[in-house]
């Protein structure tokens, strides 16, 4: 099975109600990138051809996309964490060995958890202070608020992400970067 066709069927491996939980999120985190990345170009190009073809631009396209930009962005943090696509410097952490690997993901995995849910606090806090403001986008007349409720989604959805990523390296003897992806570097270079 080939890397894009076992994202395509994510189906987690962590233990007991963890699995379920864990699959229910990818899914969901699927459908909110597929959906944010259409409608951003379905809305893009519709404003491109209401301003060359129809010579007026959609006067609440750009709020439209900097919904779906904040959207995608924070439903692609807990993507990206699903599968092991954050950046990494591990010089040191290759450097040790397997149980040392392990021990350091653990930590490294609860510590970013624990970095994502104090955002999380923090976003809520600010979406709160904004609703308190009662501003309004000035095209869509939207209460600005709504717009960040994506925020504290995503901080959630990625700081569960790395809580069970450090579960799974507590019940593991491999080292895994994230739930399904085992650490390794794989070979990309091909023999002329």
């Amino acid at each position: 099975m080939t890397e894009e066709e076992s994202e395509k069927h994510y189906r987690s491996t962590l233990p007991g109600p963890l699995g379920p939980i864990d699959t229910f999120i990818s899914k969901v985190e699927a459908v909110i990138l597929a959906l944010g990345v259409l409608l951003m170009a379905v809305n893009t190009v519709a404003n491109v051809i209401g301003r060359f073809v129809f010579g007026s631009s959609i006067f609440f396209s750009g709020e439209i996309n900097r919904i779906l930009i904040i959207m995608i962005t924070f439903a692609g943090i807990g993507y990206a964490a699903r599968h092991g696509r954050h950046i990494r410097m591990s010089a040191i952490y290759d450097a040790l060995p397997t149980g040392g690997r392990r021990a350091l993901m653990i930590l490294i995995s609860l510590f970013t958890s624990l970095v994502m849910f104090f955002l999380l606090y923090y976003s809520i806090i600010y979406i709160a202070s904004l609703y308190a403001k009662g501003r309004v986008l000035p095209a869509l007349a939207l209460p600005i608020w709504i717009i960040y409720v994506w925020v504290p989604l995503g901080f959630l959805i990625t700081g569960i992400q790395y809580f069970l990523t450090a579960i799974k390296n507590m019940t593991s003897r491999d080292v895994y970067l994230s739930t399904s992806v085992l650490d390794g570097y794989k070979d990309t270079e091909t023999e002329v």
